[in-house]
C-alpha cells in the first residue's frame, strides 16, 4: 500500500527591532540578566494597554513583498487564548482572520539539483505577533524559572500550504526563507540561538488530492538537520501505524534529537479551542490606502528599499562569473565571500586573462581562505588582506611568479599579519624558480639522496616520481617550479 506524505510548515522568526511589540521595552536577543527588559506592559499588569511596534509591522510587509504575498489593505491583531506559564496575560496578541500578508511563495532556489531548485512552494499567510518568555528547567526537572526578557518581542510567522512531501524539500524551504530573512536584514533567523524556529505538519494518506490524513505537529525544531530528520523518521513511523491497520493519531510531538526519534507530547488543540476574538486594546490597522490617499505605509516606497533578493543574485552571479549552481549557492549563503569576491575580480584589469584569473580567485577564496577563516574561528572583518592583494596573488599565480605552495603560504601570512605579495615575495626570496640550469643540481641531489624511490620508478610506479618532485619542492622551500621540476627528473631518471 502506497501512502502519499503532505508537510506543510509554520515557521516563526523573532524580528530585530530596537524594542519590543507592544511596549518600550528594549529588545536585546543578547541580554544575559533575566527580568532586565521588561515593564508592566509585557508582565500583563491590569489596566496596562498596548501600543503596536510600527517597525515590526514594516518587517513583515517587507517579507510579504519579497514573497509575493497579498498585503491585505486593513488588518488587524486578535486575542490568542491559552494558559501556559511563560505566557504572562493568559492569551497572546497574534493575527487570525486577518494577518498582514495572504499568500505568495518560496522557489527551492539553494537546491544543487536544477528540477528540484524550480519548484515553488505556495505560502498561506504571513502575520505578526509576540513572542513568550522563556522557561529555564532545573536539572533535576523539580522546579522552573520564567525569564521575561524575551515575553513580548515581535515575532513574524508564515505559514505554508501543505505541499511539500520530503524532508529535504522542508529544509530547503526553511533555509531559503532564512536567507531571505536576513537579506531583508528583519531577523539573524538564527535556529540554534532560537532567533528562528519551525513547526512541522504531517499527514499521510493513498490519495491527498481526495482526502488527506490525520494531522500530526512536531514542535520547536531549532535546526535545519532537525527538521529533515524529524520529517524522515515521523513520514516512516505514520506508514508502519497504517500498514499495520491501525489509526493515526492527532497529536503533537517532540523531536529527540540524540536518539533521532519523535515521541508523543500531546493531543493536537484545534484552532476553534483558542477563542480567537480582536483585540479590543488595539485599533484596525489601516495599512495602505488603494488610491495613497491614506494608510500607514507607502508600499512603493518600501518596494524601492527592497535589496537585491538571493535568487536573482543566484542567477547574476551564474551568468556573469560562469558559475554552475553548486557554486552560486555557496557564494548567496555568504554575504561578506560574494563582496570579497566581486572586489576582487573589479581589481584584475587585464581582459585576456580575468576568466582565469576569476576562476582561480572563486577557488582559493571557497577552498583556502573560506577555510582558513572557518579553521581559525575568526571573522571577516578580522582578517588582514585585502581584495586587491588578493588580487595581486592570484595574478602572480597566473604569471608562474610563484608556485601553488608559496600562493598558500603567503595566504595565511597576509590574512594574519597583512601586508602586499609583490613585497613579501621579494622580502622573503619566495619568486617561482623555472631556469633548468638553476635546478638540475637540486635535481641531481634529490635522486642521489633517494635511491628506494628511484629503485621504485623503475619498477614502474610512476608515482615515485611525485615523490621526489616533492622532496624537491621542499628543498626550494616552495619555489620552484614544479612542472620544470618533473621533467627535469624524467630526464634525468631516462638517462
Amino acid at each position: 500500500m502506497e501512502f502519499q506524505p503532505v508537510i506543510g510548515l509554520e515557521i516563526h522568526a523573532e524580528l530585530k527591532t530596537n524594542t519590543k511589540m507592544f511596549c518600550d521595552c528594549l529588545n536585546n536577543l543578547d541580554e544575559e540578566i533575566p527580568n532586565t527588559n521588561i515593564c508592566p506592559i509585557c508582565l500583563a499588569h491590569p489596566g496596562t494597554l498596548p501600543t503596536i511596534n510600527k517597525k515590526a509591522v514594516q518587517s513583515v510587509l517587507l517579507a510579504g513583498l519579497a514573497l509575493g504575498s497579498e498585503i491585505l489593505e486593513y488588518s488587524k491583531f486578535d486575542r490568542k487564548n491559552y494558559f501556559y506559564p511563560d505566557l504572562p496575560k493568559g492569551y497572546q496578541i497574534s493575527q487570525y482572520d486577518e494577518p498582514l500578508c495572504k499568500g505568495g511563495l518560496l522557489q527551492l532556489f539553494l537546491s544543487n539539483d536544477l528540477n528540484e531548485n524550480q519548484k515553488k512552494i505556495q505560502i498561506k499567510r504571513i502575520h505578526l505577533e509576540e513572542d513568550t518568555a522563556r522557561l529555564i528547567h532545573s536539572q533535576d526537572k523539580k522546579s522552573t524559572l520564567i525569564d521575561f526578557n524575551r515575553a513580548g518581542v515581535p515575532l513574524m510567522e508564515l505559514v505554508t500550504e501543505p505541499v511539500m512531501h520530503t524532508g529535504k524539500e522542508a529544509r530547503l524551504f526553511a533555509q531559503g526563507l532564512q536567507l531571505v530573512l536576513r537579506t531583508l536584514d528583519i531577523s539573524e533567523a538564527d535556529m540554534e540561538k532560537g532567533l528562528m524556529r519551525c513547526e512541522v505538519n504531517i499527514s499521510l494518506s493513498e490519495n491527498p488530492k481526495e482526502k488527506l490524513g490525520t494531522k500530526v505537529e512536531i514542535k520547536n525544531l531549532n535546526s535545519f538537520r532537525a527538521i529533515e530528520k524529524a520529517i524522515d523518521f515521523e513520514i516512516q513511523r505514520q506508514k508502519d501505524v497504517l500498514e499495520q491497520g491501525e489509526k493515526v493519531i492527532q497529536e503533537t510531538r517532540g523531536w529527540d534529537a540524540e536518539k533521532e526519534i519523535t515521541y508523543s507530547q500531546r493531543l493536537k488543540e484545534e484552532a476553534t479551542e483558542y477563542r480567537y476574538f480582536p483585540e479590543p486594546d488595539l485599533p484596525l490597522l489601516h495599512i495602505y490606502s488603494k488610491d495613497e490617499t491614506d494608510g500607514a505605509f507607502d508600499l512603493n516606497e518600501l518596494k524601492k528599499q527592497m535589496p537585491e533578493m538571493p535568487w536573482v543574485k543566484q542567477e547574476r552571479i551564474k551568468e556573469k562569473y560562469g558559475f554552475v549552481i553548486e557554486e552560486a549557492n555557496v557564494f548567496i549563503q555568504d554575504e561578506e565571500l560574494l563582496n570579497f569576491f566581486e572586489q576582487t575580480v573589479m581589481a584584475f584589469n587585464d581582459k585576456q586573462i580575468k576568466d582565469k584569473a576569476i576562476n582561480l580567485a572563486k577557488n582559493y577564496l571557497v577552498s583556502d581562505l573560506k577555510g582558513l577563516i572557518d579553521a581559525e574561528s575568526i571573522s571577516w572583518k578580522e582578517i588582514k588582506i585585502t581584495p586587491e592583494s588578493f588580487a595581486q596573488l592570484i595574478l602572480l599565480l597566473l604569471e608562474e611568479k610563484i608556485s601553488s605552495r608559496v600562493a598558500k603560504d603567503l595566504l595565511i601570512e597576509i590574512v594574519k599579519n597583512g601586508g602586499k605579495p609583490n613585497q613579501l615575495i621579494k622580502e622573503k626570496g619566495l619568486e617561482q624558480v623555472s631556469g633548468e640550469s638553476e635546478l638540475k643540481e637540486i635535481v641531481k641531489e634529490i635522486i642521489q639522496d633517494n635511491p628506494a624511490a628511484i629503485a621504485d620508478y623503475q619498477k614502474g610506479k610512476i608515482n615515485a616520481i611525485k615523490f621526489l618532485v616533492g622532496q624537491a619542492m621542499a628543498k626550494t622551500k616552495g619555489t620552484a617550479n614544479p612542472v620544470v621540476l618533473e621533467k627535469l627528473f624524467e630526464e634525468e631518471l631516462m638517462n
